[in-house]
């Protein structure tokens, strides 16, 4: 599947801004299922990036406005090809994937996403509110998958109470919020367990007439790491395995490893407008 993706951030500032440093992670990543065919940044006012890779392998942008401006626009546009199949539902628990979970040696390589955050914690209550309704674990990769149901299940998607800054167990409390506040959630009760998980940050197609959420602006899902076999991504807000229609542009341990846009400047308050079209594309040249 080949798509573009426009994404622009309009920052309009209450009075007039002296200066701006910015960081932009809009770029998506290449790998083994997903490969970027055209990226392009455009700044105003105009700016040059610099580009480096961070600590999570995620393409980082930033740049400097020194002139005074009244508004910042960032508009990003991308072609991205993604091949995935169908695979956690496929996926034989062995023996040997379960020697590995339970190896030191897995348990230090990713201990980065095995520790809490303060935007993935949950409370000992609310642990034990997850642990009433989905039971022990005993197998990491159906227990994903139940608590993938579970969120879904168990909160309802709404925009309206949590913002960038609610954490995973303000959340929990409302049972509401938005695909980054489900995402914490569900990295809060994995890691919980000792399931190494970690937070994506991206785009979702959702082509026409369907019930999948998340397409309004930025997407948030999960990728769990099965032992011995590698990082699935999993959603739940819409309780789907993250297939060729979740376009990824950066991993992390939570959401401030993969904010799209940060920046400091000199001046007021500022409103930001944010929007995001994916396009499916019927031919790889279009």
């Amino acid at each position: 599947m080949n798509y573009e993706i426009v994404h622009t951030n309009t920052f309009t500032y209450e009075t007039q801004v002296d200066q701006s440093l910015n960081t932009i992670r809009l770029k998506p990543l290449t790998d083994e299922v997903q490969r970027l065919l055209m990226y392009r940044a455009e700044i105003t006012p105009a700016s040059l990036t610099q580009e480096y890779t961070d600590l999570w392998g995620n393409q980082v942008e930033t740049f400097f406005i020194p002139e005074k401006h009244n508004l910042l626009e960032v508009k990003t546009t991308s072609v991205v090809s993604i091949q995935r199949g169908s695979f956690i539902y496929e996926i034989q628990y062995s023996k040997r994937m379960q020697d590995i979970f339970h190896s030191q040696q897995f348990r230090q390589h990713y201990l980065s996403f095995l520790n809490e955050t303060d935007y993935t914690l949950l409370l000992p209550e609310q642990l034990s509110e997850v642990n009433r309704g989905l039971g022990e674990m005993d197998n990491p990769v159906q227990y994903a998958l139940r608590v993938m149901r579970y969120v879904y299940e168990t909160f309802t998607y709404c925009g309206e109470v949590t913002s960038v800054n609610t954490l995973a167990r303000q959340a929990f409390e409302l049972k509401k919020g938005v695909c980054q506040d489900l995402a914490h959630v569900m990295i809060g009760i994995l890691r919980a367990c000792r399931i190494p998980a970690r937070y994506v940050s991206g785009y979702l197609y959702v082509g026409e007439d369907s019930a999948l959420k998340g397409d309004a602006a930025t997407h948030a899902w999960v990728e769990v790491m099965v032992p011995g076999i590698g990082w699935v991504g999993l959603d739940p807000t819409n309780n789907v395995e993250a297939l060729d229609n979740h376009i990824r542009v950066g991993t992390g341990r939570d959401y401030a490893d993969v904010s799209p846009l940060q920046g400091v400047y000199r001046g007021g308050s500022s409103t930001l407008d944010v929007g995001v079209s994916v396009t499916l594309l019927e031919h790889p040249g279009e």
